[in-house]
């Protein structure tokens, strides 16, 4: 999972709105100079590589020319060449030490070079957003504490992002999901717990306390939670497709169906409950209901391994095996093309 998020995270530098950003807020830095403005214009392009050997030549022909290491350790940023980036950024902060951008950006690097103790004291000095970083400081912040185990900072910086007291029980919940999304189970819980003991009525804290029990295959507690969910949001259409889950696991299929019924009734767009009552109609021995469901969660997701293959096995209980060939056959393919993107 860890590995996933990064890559997403990653993917999504360079989509980041640039239009957040206050200009105004932004610190003038030694390089903004009318050399770099056609460098600039690649970069903003996407052109990474034209704008790094643009660089370069004006580094062979003007070496020290101020800004300039600043310039293409942003390139190198930008790239996602983040080893090259903090070398560079590192002589430029040796040329200009107040360059907060260029701290920024090393901070940011480092974090995604997977050596979150070294960005942690950069990203303390800054936690403002700069144009070209495309990212909010305080959340990097917040994952590096996370990574060298500094829990209690990392509550704070997360606090500090959604304007909440650290001390919150909505910081407590905030910071179990990040924790949980890092794979921190223990220590997730735990503040999850304590969000619940600190505001039993917390929208979502169960729920969450939820998910990491069913992560463990604590399938008691994780209904338990569920249903406390429950009590204080009936409504809630990813509860019901959670509860369902767990039931599904004991095989208690009948309440499984019912469960996802609700959800589907609360929320027709989402696939999970679609693809969920799939399998336990299957498994209760109505393919053709199984099949209904399945093809409803192809159509609005065709690249789903999961539910192809689930309507491959169902088609081969109705004895379609022509049917049930084809959507095993899509589902490897769709399978191999996703193990090929990690």
């Amino acid at each position: 999972m860890k590995q996933i998020l990064l890559f997403v995270f990653v993917f999504s530098l360079a989509a980041w709105p640039q239009t957040a950003v206050n200009p105004a807020s932004v610190q003038a830095t030694n390089s903004s100079g009318p050399e770099f403005a056609h460098a600039r214009q690649l970069l903003q392009q996407g052109k990474y590589d034209e704008a790094i050997a643009e660089l370069q030549q004006l580094s062979a022909s003007q070496p020290g020319m101020a800004g300039l290491a600043h310039e293409l350790g942003t390139a190198y940023y930008r790239k996602g060449d983040y080893v090259q980036a903090i070398n560079t950024l590192k002589q430029a902060l040796e040329q200009q030490p107040a360059d907060n951008e260029a701290i920024q950006l090393l901070g940011i690097s480092y974090y995604l070079a997977g050596r979150p103790g070294e960005a942690v004291p950069l990203l303390e000095k800054v936690q403002t957003w700069y144009p070209r970083a495309n990212v909010d400081a305080s959340y990097i912040l917040g994952q590096c504490y996370i990574q060298t185990k500094d829990y209690p900072h990392a509550r704070h910086a997360f606090a500090k992002m959604f304007d909440l007291p650290p001390a919150s029980a909505g910081s407590y919940l905030l910071t179990a999901r990040m924790l949980f999304r890092q794979e921190f189970e223990p220590v997730a819980l735990e503040y999850a717990q304590k969000a619940v003991a600190l505001d039993p009525k917390l929208p979502r804290a169960h729920f969450l306390l939820g998910e990491i029990h069913l992560f463990e295959s604590k399938i008691p507690e994780a209904i338990s939670d569920f249903q406390s969910e429950l009590s204080l949001n009936p409504s809630d259409a990813a509860t019901y497709y959670k509860l369902a889950d767990a039931y599904s696991r004991i095989q208690k299929f009948d309440d499984a169906e019912k469960l996802l019924q609700r959800a589907i009734w609360l929320d027709p767009t989402s696939t999970g409950p679609y693809v969920l009552m799939g399998k336990v109609l299957e498994k209760k021995g109505e393919p053709e209901l199984a099949v209904r469901a399945l093809r409803r969660a192809a159509a609005m997701d065709p690249n789903n391994s999961i539910t192809h293959h689930l309507l491959g096995q169902a088609y081969r209980d109705l004895g379609n095996n022509e049917e049930a060939e084809r959507e095993l056959k899509l589902a490897g393919q769709l399978q191999g093309a996703e193990d090929s993107k990690q």
